[in-house]
């Protein structure tokens, strides 16, 4: 009897022990868990942001009809609050928003920008072949336009293939060494934009292009009646925006360096009021064309721009 109650004992001591640590670890993991279902912060890492007067300069790369040049280059127009559009929401209501991000850097006093459209080169004769990198050929397009107070922005047309197009990427946005300049370099900010029209509309010209995976719904119409320039619009205005807070990748964004989410890459898919995987949101609609829209540019241009992510709120922010 005695060697059974110490066997009975001894089997409610290991009992004991076993669910404490059951218990234990079940707590590890739920703390673990819960830490790593934390949203992640949109953060300042205290780099400079691009500031003053700030040209923007478009490298054109293969072949463009003369339309497609205006709809971007209006569209850059339009971003400046000095000549705004009267229709409203208009695409310098949408760029306003991005003074969030000024008024929350560090800066001893806010600074200001101002964007202007500046030179625009044309290389239609594919200088560099039509298979082209970021890394090295990019970059090296780049440099053709202005390496101080500006932005250059590369587009390469329908027919250049660049390494990571459609596969990971619809563009990009980077700096590079400048040329010496009274003996000393300096670093400028760059852009390259591809137009998927042929390669991948379905993932870089969405919602105007049945989507390639996810939940399928009818295609928009594109509001200047071209798919992979409106696409273009869409992935510019989104990596415009990451370029000015995250220039030199030490700027506002969430996520690792290597993949940051800026701007407007944390609101994937969002352009208007209840949007939701497979649906752009509550957009405007044009009465003659049919078209979407949620921003008035320059010239009757209408576009389609991506959600921004309001800082002060940590929520993707519309216009319409």
């Amino acid at each position: 009897m005695a060697a059974f109650a110490s066997s009975y004992l001894l089997l409610q001591l290991v009992l004991l022990i076993s669910l404490f640590y059951f218990g234990s670890a079940a707590r590890s993991l739920a703390e673990t868990s819960d830490q790593t279902q934390q949203p992640i912060l949109f953060q300042y890492h205290n780099g400079p942001l691009l500031t003053g007067k700030i040209s923007i300069n478009l490298i054109w790369y293969g072949k463009f009809k003369p339309s497609h040049r205006a709809i971007v280059s209006d569209f850059i127009t339009s971003l400046s609050t000095s000549s705004p559009s009267t229709n409203q929401p208009s695409v310098a209501t949408w760029w306003k928003s991005i003074e969030k991000y000024y008024h929350l850097s560090n800066a001893k006093k806010t600074s200001s920008l101002s964007l202007s459209l500046g030179n625009q080169i044309l290389d239609e004769s594919y200088s560099l072949g039509k298979s082209l990198s970021v890394g090295k050929h990019i970059k090296q397009l780049a440099a053709k336009g202005g390496q101080s107070n500006a932005i250059n922005v590369v587009l390469t047309s329908s027919d250049v293939l660049i390494d990571g197009f459609c596969s990971s990427k619809c563009g990009t946005h980077g700096s590079s060494k400048s040329s010496l300049i009274r003996g000393k370099s300096s670093k400028f900010a760059y852009i390259w934009v591809g137009n998927s029209e042929t390669q991948c509309p379905g993932q870089c010209a969405w919602p105007f292009h049945q989507p390639i995976y996810g939940p399928q719904s009818p295609p928009l119409v594109a509001p200047n009646n071209d798919v992979g320039l409106d696409g273009m619009i869409i992935n510019l205005a989104s990596l415009l925006a990451g370029t000015v807070t995250n220039p030199f990748g030490n700027g506002f964004y969430q996520g690792p360096k290597e993949a940051p989410l800026e701007a407007a890459s944390a609101c994937p898919g969002v352009y208007g009021k209840g949007a939701y995987p497979g649906y752009a949101g509550d957009l405007l609609v044009d009465a003659t064309t049919g078209a979407s829209y949620n921003a008035n540019g320059l010239s009757g241009k209408k576009y389609l721009l991506p959600a921004l992510f309001d800082p002060s709120t940590s929520t993707c922010s519309t216009v319409v």
